[in-house]
């Protein structure tokens, strides 16, 4: 598949590209091929690249010529509660109103139309009077045209929720494989304005979420019905996300990205050398460029346990690792379990009481032993 951003900007179509973070040539990160297809020499692998705007100050996905069908994954507990606390976060602010809504949704699953629906509103294909978007603007490979569809769906008087994962959130965290193919854009609250004013809206406030270390919903207006300055909440994380424009911190991605590939290339190793049985849990995106750079393979990583049937009974993307349900897990008895998603470790330490101090957490510096919180 031909990129048409493959050397413009997909906000403002400039060309001033700089390239920050590079992971070299990754298989799709959501293609995931049947558990009884070898792994070829040929099999396909695609580039991977983040770069930066220097014009706008988006970051985004370099040229992306996959085109995959995305099996959709099992929404996490974590994402759910998230949801509910943000729905009533801005029921609590008052820009909740009206009857009609509609939702842009995100291939990650989920949906907030059930809590909306028992606050009374019900969807519609016309211009709603909230208009929901969590998560689901990064996979637009156009994002001018994305912003403006959003636009045209909010009520003259309505209101755009947008969620979205903050760089600021990604560099601190040194989250380097949030990068994948289909993940176009990665954002700013001050890069979501300018596109936002582009499309003839202002964003009015903000809520900060713990989610994925550090998320953000703002709710915007059609630029007439906008404040004339932005509130304290839209202040404070403009300020916060800051330094998040500057190249040079960006590139703290490639270092971190380096350095725990070698960190779990090791970890790994040093178990299969002791005789350790590991698994992992979680076969979401994000884990298929780690394993792809630790070069995991089955005689370190047994398989990747996941609770999206979809998933299961195929491999890990770029190796030979099967994806198996959860119950075959705490049947393997595994000696470790490695966490490719710390988000979900409240959620599998309750539901998974069996594999209690078998925890291994995946983190940018190191790969890390949890031991039971209770």
């Amino acid at each position: 598949m031909t990129d048409p951003f493959a050397d413009i900007c997909r906000g403002c179509r400039s060309g001033d590209l700089v390239t920050v973070l590079d992971l070299g040539r990754m298989p799709a990160a959501d293609h995931f091929p049947p558990a009884a297809q070898p792994v070829r020499a040929d099999e396909a692998v695609h580039p991977l690249t983040m770069r930066h705007c220097r014009a706008c100050g988006l970051t985004q996905l370099g040229p992306d010529e996959t085109d995959t069908a995305e099996p959709r994954g099992v929404e996490p507990r974590a994402l759910r509660e998230q949801a509910a606390d943000a729905v009533a976060r801005v029921a609590a602010s008052g820009l909740l109103t009206g009857r009609g809504v509609r939702e842009f949704g995100s291939p990650h699953g989920g949906s907030w139309l059930d809590l909306l629906a028992a606050r009374g509103f019900s969807p519609t294909e016309a211009p709603a009077d909230i208009v929901l978007d969590s998560f689901g603007l990064m996979h637009e490979p156009d994002q001018r045209a994305a912003f403006a569809a959003r636009a045209a769906a909010t009520a003259p008087d309505g209101v755009l929720l947008v969620q979205y994962h903050s760089v600021h959130t990604i560099v601190a965290g040194e989250q380097w494989n949030a990068l994948r193919h289909g993940h176009f854009a990665y954002y700013t609250l001050s890069v979501l304005t300018a596109l936002l004013r582009d499309a003839g809206m202002a964003p009015v406030t903000a809520w900060e979420f713990e989610l994925y270390g550090g998320t953000v919903l703002i709710a915007a207006v059609h630029a007439a019905n906008a404040r004339e300055a932005p509130d304290a909440a839209i202040e404070r994380v403009l300020a916060r996300e800051s330094s998040a424009r500057d190249p040079e911190v960006l590139r703290g991605l490639q270092r971190a990205a380096d350095r725990q590939a070698v960190a779990l290339r090791e970890e790994l190793g040093e178990l299969a050398a002791r005789g350790s049985r590991v698994y992992a849990y979680g076969a979401a995106s994000r884990a298929v460029a780690l394993l792809r750079l630790a070069g995991a393979h089955r005689g370190v990583l047994t398989a990747v346990a996941d609770a999206s049937p979809a998933k299961q009974g195929r491999r890990m993307p770029g190796t030979d690792v099967p994806i198996i349900s959860p119950e075959e897990l705490v049947a393997a008895r595994p000696d470790r379990v490695l966490l490719t998603v710390p988000d979900l470790r409240a959620e599998v330490e309750d539901r998974y009481p069996e594999l209690a101090g078998r925890w291994l957490v995946d983190e940018p510096a190191a790969v890390t032993e949890v031991r039971p919180n209770r």
